[in-house]
């Protein structure tokens, strides 16, 4: 394996990388935001990275793209919208296969030290996509450039869903405890979107 130097390390100082997949879940908010958090994070040391967004409208604007652009990071919102109540599930197995085919296209260039691919649990969990593909590709991608890292978001790892679980080598659940929507309180800009 090639030895990664980031700009921010001493010369004396050397650090082999290894990529981690990492899968933010559960009922609470925070999955989407904290993944933005080491985008951020990682683009300050210097890292090459992109967002891919499945679900969220192509049509609209959120306030990560803005400050995301800022940093220069790639933002790639492919979505229909939210899709609890799907009104055409052949429409949403497209846009999934499609938005996907993007992934699998940043993921095989090498250009990137950090990926996002937001949302994409739940397009697991609703069999939009075959589990047992997105984790073979995602495997044979990790194998060809182990210094990748991957962040997936999204509520729903249960069921089949589980085996990326197993395939992860980090898994943190937000948990909801208390939430203002229940309260009548609105997704409100700059915290929700």
């Amino acid at each position: 394996m090639a030895e990664k130097r980031y700009k921010w390390r001493r010369d004396d100082y050397r650090e082999r990388t290894h990529g981690l997949l990492m899968l933010n879940t559960g009922d609470g908010k925070g999955k989407t935001t904290a993944a933005i958090g080491v985008l951020v994070r990682a683009a300050g040391r210097g890292m090459e990275c992109a967002m891919v967004q499945f679900m969220k409208s192509r049509n609209d604007r959120y306030g990560e793209h803005e400050s995301l652009e800022r940093l220069e990071i790639e933002v790639h919102t492919m979505g229909d919208g939210f899709t609890w109540d799907t009104n055409d599930r052949s429409q949403d197995i497209k846009t999934s296969e499609e938005t996907w085919a993007l992934c699998v296209e940043k993921m095989r260039s090498g250009e990137y030290d950090l990926l996002v691919f937001d949302e994409l649990l739940y397009v697991l969990s609703y069999g939009f996509l075959d589990i047992d593909d997105v984790i073979a590709e995602i495997r044979s991608v990790r194998e060809a450039q182990p210094e990748l890292h991957l962040i997936l978001t999204g509520r729903n790892v249960d069921g089949a869903v589980n085996k990326m679980i197993d395939a992860a080598d980090l898994v943190t659940e937000m948990r909801e405890i208390k939430h203002p929507f229940h309260a009548g309180i609105f997704a409100q800009q700059g915290i929700e979107f």
